[in-house]
C-alpha cells in the first residue's frame, strides 16, 4: 500500500543504523533509498537487503530532488517520507493509510517527532509578517489541520504528488520545500493534517548541521524564505508591503546578527533569475 522513500546523504553510519532499526516495521514495504552523495557507493552496504531498490546520484543533488528521484521509481499510491535520521518506533504510521481512504481530497498526513531534548513537535503554522511569510511550531499538538507535513517523516498520495511535480528544485539543498510543496496543495483545496497518535525520533539537522556551517545554513533558510515568498505573493497590496518592509529587513536582521539575511537576498535574486532563464 506505500511506498518508502529515503534519502540519504553523507550520513552512512546513522542511516545504516537507523535502516536495520527501522526495517522490522517497514519489513512488508516497498523501499527506495537514494543516495545523494556521489563520492560514497552504497552498493555493498545495500547488499543484505535485496529487496530495497538503490538509485545513486551522479551528483550531490540536494533533498527535494532526490526524493523526486525516488518517487519515480514507487510503485505504491501512498508514499512515506523517510529521513535517514528519523527512527521510527512502530508501524502505526500505517493506521493513518486509512485517512487516504476516507478522503478523496488529503495530501498528506505528518506525524509527531520527539527531538533530542524530548520535545514533541510535528504540527505547524505558516503566517505573514513585516512582508515575508514566517514559520513557527504549533503551540498545540491536536489532530487536524497543518501548515504543512515535515518531509522528512510524512505519508502523501503519490499522483497528488506527481501532479504537482514534486517538491521544487529551487529550494535545493534544503529547506522550505515541503513547505512549498504543501502550500500548493492547499491552493487546489487538498488536506494536510497532523496526527500525534504516532511518534518517531527525529532530531532535526543533526545531518544538516554536520556538514554545513551555521552561517551557510541560515543563508539557505533566508534564501528560500525569500524565493517562497516571492513566488506565493498573489496581491498588489502583498507586493506593496513586501517592499515596503524590505529596507526595514535589511536593517533589522543585521543588527539582530543575523547578516545572512543579506546574502541570502542576493543568492535569493540570483536563484530566480537563473531559473527563469531555463
Amino acid at each position: 500500500m506505500i511506498s518508502v522513500v529515503i534519502p540519504t546523504y553523507k550520513n552512512r553510519q546513522v542511516f545504516l543504523t537507523n535502516l536495520r532499526q527501522n526495517l522490522r516495521w517497514l519489513e512488508h514495504e516497498e523501499i527506495v533509498v537514494v543516495n545523494d552523495d556521489p563520492d560514497a557507493d552504497l552498493t555493498n552496504a545495500m547488499q543484505p537487503y535485496p529487496n530495497l531498490r538503490l538509485l545513486q546520484n551522479p551528483v550531490n543533488l540536494g533533498f527535494g530532488p532526490s526524493v523526486n528521484r525516488g518517487v519515480k521509481l514507487a510503485t505504491q499510491p501512498v508514499l512515506f517520507l523517510l529521513n535517514d535520521d528519523v527512527m521510527l518506533t512502530g508501524t502505526g504510521f500505517l493506521d493513518a493509510v486509512k485517512y487516504f481512504r476516507r478522503d478523496r481530497h488529503l495530501f498528506a498526513v505528518g506525524f509527531a517527532q520527539q527531538e533530542k531534548d524530548g520535545r514533541l513537535v510535528g504540527k505547524n503554522r505558516l503566517f505573514w509578517q513585516r512582508g515575508l511569510f514566517h514559520h513557527r511550531a504549533a503551540t498545540d499538538l491536536e489532530f487536524g489541520d497543518t501548515a504543512w507535513a515535515e518531509g522528512g517523516c510524512c505519508l502523501v498520495d503519490k499522483r497528488k504528488f506527481v501532479q504537482l511535480h514534486g517538491f521544487d528544485p529551487i529550494y535545493a539543498p534544503f529547506y522550505w520545500e515541503d513547505i512549498d510543496l504543501c502550500y500548493r496543495a492547499k491552493l487546489k483545496q487538498w488536506k494536510v493534517l497532523f496526527d500525534p497518535q504516532y511518534v518517531t525520533v527525529h532530531h532535526h539537522e543533526s545531518t544538516i548541521g554536520t556538514h554545513y556551517r551555521r552561517r551557510d545554513i541560515e543563508t539557505v533558510a533566508f534564501r528560500n524564505q525569500l524565493i517562497f515568498t516571492w513566488k506565493n505573493i498573489r496581491t498588489a497590496t502583498g507586493w506593496i508591503e513586501h517592499l515596503v518592509y524590505l529596507p526595514y529587513n535589511l536593517l533589522y536582521y543585521p543588527i539582530k546578527g543575523s547578516w545572512p539575511f543579506v546574502i541570502g537576498l542576493i543568492q535569493a535574486i540570483v536563484k530566480i533569475l537563473f531559473a527563469n532563464e531555463k
